[in-house]
């Protein structure tokens, strides 16, 4: 279902810039070709959100912070997502060579490394909240 409104997302914002996609549930299809890519469970980055909570709820830091970093966090690897969707389905209108290479190698560390990211960039903002004096003390 979470992969079906993914697809749903996608085939919008390809319409929104003028592209043309057929949306048939977790598959987005170009009318032109026939080419379509499915988007499994293990294509909606839900395996690195789970990383990332897990690093994120295992770092000390203050519950607030934690929940900002899980929800901000979530939000960027779910748009990074949708970009590698979007993307994977304009190469392998091109050629499927590439599009095996780039769907299994290129986005696959690629959206592990964004992951790596966010969680360093969340922990620098949680070193510096909390480096930061409180103005009550």
């Amino acid at each position: 279902m979470f992969s079906q409104a993914l697809v749903k997302l996608s085939k919008s914002l390809i319409g929104f810039c003028g592209g043309r996609v057929r949306g048939e549930g977790a598959i987005m299809r170009d009318p032109k070709t026939g080419f379509a890519i499915e988007m499994r469970d293990g294509c909606n980055a839900v395996n690195v959100t789970i990383l990332l909570w897990s690093a994120m709820i295992a770092f000390p830091a203050v519950w607030r912070l934690k929940a900002i970093g899980l929800l901000a966090g979530s939000l960027i690897i779910q748009v990074l997502n949708i970009v590698r969707f979007i993307s994977l389905f304009y190469i392998g209108l091109r050629s499927t060579a590439w599009f095996d290479f780039a769907h299994e190698y290129l986005w696959e560390s690629l959206i592990i490394l964004d992951t790596m990211v966010v969680f360093w960039l969340w922990v620098r903002m949680v070193a510096r909240s909390e480096s930061i004096p409180n103005a009550a003390s």
